[in-house]
């Protein structure tokens, strides 16, 4: 009986390693998806500062010519 129960103790505890790394992979994919995102973002504001730019330099040129 006490085999029994050595036994069941190690098969739970192996179970919760195996819990706590799916766990921890879950929460890295996250991560990363929350970074690729951020990336993402960072991206499209930076073409929409460069548009910004652009159109003040394209206002500015219209103005010196007038």
């Amino acid at each position: 009986m006490r085999r029994l129960t050595v036994v069941f103790a190690i098969v739970m505890l192996a179970g919760c390693g195996v819990e706590t790394a799916t766990t921890a992979a879950t929460g890295a994919a996250i991560k990363k998806q929350e970074i690729e995102q951020g990336q993402k973002t960072q991206e499209q504001m930076r073409q929409k500062v460069e548009q910004a730019t652009q159109q003040m330099e394209q206002r500015a040129e219209k103005g010196g010519e007038k």
